[in-house]
């Protein structure tokens, strides 16, 4: 198939730093491509990939000091997939909404997977409008605030099953944070189980210039009050595997529908169990005494602090392995874009085409989604 995905332009593919929708669109991208696919990716011009790259600006934006407004870029890159709608039999998008009004003359082909939380006010009546065309949700528990809307599958997110090695007997004795500074993902929880566990605590976060302020006022004080808790910031992707891998447990102390939680397959990956409050994705992802342990407050998660050492390293790894690859996700997302009306019907025609007795000239290649 000749696939198009169209990402955020925030970060690069795959983000230096930070970023789960670009790391996952960078994921599913090379993998569809190492499955024979023709694939052309629109990102950021500083993306790094083997499909064919559409840069829609010169370098990530968030990484780039002279923007200030992040909507321009992305309407230039829409213009350029409506330029080119007609060369892909799938357009898959990743950018939420802003391609909704331009759809009509190409809906056929079109795809959206949904990477945030979805139980804001203003979406509902939006998504009302837009029900006909196919979404993805990440995970079922992402789904629930919709109103009626044309679901096509839900995807879980997946990994290259070499990006993250498994570490059997982890080095370091400290209980680990990752991801963004903010007030639903409660850093501030992670700290006071460290602090009532006796546990050393590693933070590995970016902080937005949204929460600078949360981080100003309350969490900095904390960490600076702590003498067991270190911040370190923004980490790589060769810095997570020792983060993670050599950390006794990570912690997901979150407080909002969390639509999936990449950081948790992630450590899955490591053979590191992860303790979690029960919010959103959370029991979807983990596996309650197998992965890690899903909590509900504070005294559930030291008493899981204490119960970790019990869990298989090996057993959180083989979960991974079965439930979270870029393999499976793809196969998936395969099985998604065969649905689609202008693949089926291209499908239908080729079948006519190759019958005994029947000429092949014109047939479409879709050889690859058989």
């Amino acid at each position: 198939m000749k696939i198009a995905q169209i990402a955020p332009l925030a970060e690069r593919c795959p983000p230096r730093l930070y970023g789960g929708t670009e790391r996952i669109v960078a994921y599913l991208t090379e993998e569809l491509v190492r499955q024979g696919h023709d694939v052309t990716l629109f990102a950021s011009g500083d993306s790094k990939t083997s499909a064919r790259l559409v840069p829609c600006c010169d370098v990530a934006l968030r990484l780039n000091p002279a923007v200030s407004d992040p909507l321009p870029y992305h309407m230039m890159m829409l213009e350029e997939v409506r330029r080119r709608a007609d060369d892909f039999d799938v357009l898959h998008f990743h950018i939420d909404l802003l391609h909704y009004p331009m759809l009509a003359s190409f809906s056929d082909k079109v795809v959206t997977t949904l990477h945030g939380r979805l139980d804001l006010a203003d979406l509902k009546p939006f998504y009302s409008m837009f029900w006909r065309y196919p979404l993805v949700s990440i995970s079922n528990e992402q789904r629930r605030p919709m109103p009626p809307v044309n679901w096509a599958g839900t995807v879980y997110h997946g990994l290259p099953q070499d990006l993250l090695p498994f570490t059997a007997k982890p080095k370091g004795d400290y209980l680990a944070f990752l991801g963004r500074i903010s007030p639903e993902k409660r850093p501030d929880r992670a700290i006071e189980i460290a602090a009532r566990s006796g546990l050393p605590l590693k933070i590995a976060a970016k902080v937005d210039k949204t929460d600078q302020a949360y981080w100003d006022e309350f969490i900095s004080p904390l960490v600076a009050n702590h003498r067991n808790v270190e911040f370190i910031g923004e980490i790589n992707e060769h810095q997570k595997a020792d983060f993670l891998g050599n950390a006794r447990a990570l912690l997901f102390p979150i407080d909002w529908p969390e639509p999936f939680g990449l950081v948790m397959i992630e450590a899955m990956a490591c053979g590191t169990p992860t303790i979690a409050f029960r919010c959103g994705s959370v029991p979807e992802v983990i596996d309650d005494g197998v992965t890690g342990f899903v909590v509900r407050d504070l005294d559930e998660a030291l008493d899981a602090v204490r119960r970790v050492d019990s869990l298989d390293r090996a057993k959180v790894r083989a979960t991974f392995e079965d439930r979270f690859t870029v393999e499976r996700m793809a196969r998936e997302y395969v099985d998604i874009y065969r649905n689609l009306p202008f693949v089926r019907r291209a499908l239908l025609r080729s079948a006519r085409l190759s019958a005994p007795g029947v000429s092949n000239s014109g047939q479409m290649d879709l050889s690859a989604v058989a």
